[in-house]
């Protein structure tokens, strides 16, 4: 009873020595199997999902470099493109501006032979509207001499070349008057 005798006084509650024991050993046991048993299991898991977690942390990391490496390439693609269109597009300026001159250069040239032609079309009909006139200003102005005489001066006309001195005169003496018109 000695043993017994050795309540502990704790309070209002007196618990018996006994199922105290009792309980502690139960503790220690079921603290131990937990230890032994089952603690190693849950750390092992937590192990295993710490390793997975950081093998894909390294994984994203490593996928994310990749990106990024992906990215470069595909940003200095684009620049090398950009380059290139500039490029082309500089290039297709020069031919064009090219072309044009050369284009200007043709219509210039087929400009002027359209007006040298045109020239030489003017002269020439200069040239028989003049002979025509000759012909037919002569021709009026000796039978009007004719009717004024009262006979015929053609062959007179034509021998002296009377009508042609005074066309020629005219012609001459047609740029001076024309320039006083101006002036005036």
């Amino acid at each position: 009873m000695a043993m017994m005798n050795l309540a502990l006084d704790i309070g209002p509650l007196k618990p018996d020595v006994a199922p105290l024991v009792l309980g502690l050993v139960l503790f220690f046991l079921v603290f131990a199997v937990i230890a032994k048993g089952i603690l190693p299991r849950i750390n092992k898991v937590l192990t295993e999902r710490e390793q997975a977690t950081e093998g894909r942390f390294g994984e994203a990391e490593e996928t994310r470099a990749e990106a990024e490496r992906v990215h470069a390439e595909y940003q200095e693609l684009l620049a090398e493109a950009r380059h290139e269109a500039a490029r082309l597009r500089q290039e297709s300026v020069e031919q064009g501006n090219a072309i044009i001159a050369e284009l200007r250069a043709e219509g210039q040239r087929q400009r002027d032979e359209i007006i040298s032609a045109g020239h030489a079309m003017i002269d020439a009909e200069r040239t028989m509207a003049e002979a025509q006139l000759r012909e037919q200003v002569g021709a009026l102005a000796t039978e009007l001499a004719g009717r004024i005489v009262g006979e015929s001066v053609e062959t007179y006309a034509r021998e002296s070349g009377i009508v042609d001195r005074f066309l020629e005169e005219l012609r001459t003496a047609q740029p001076a008057d024309a320039i006083e018109d101006k002036r005036g």
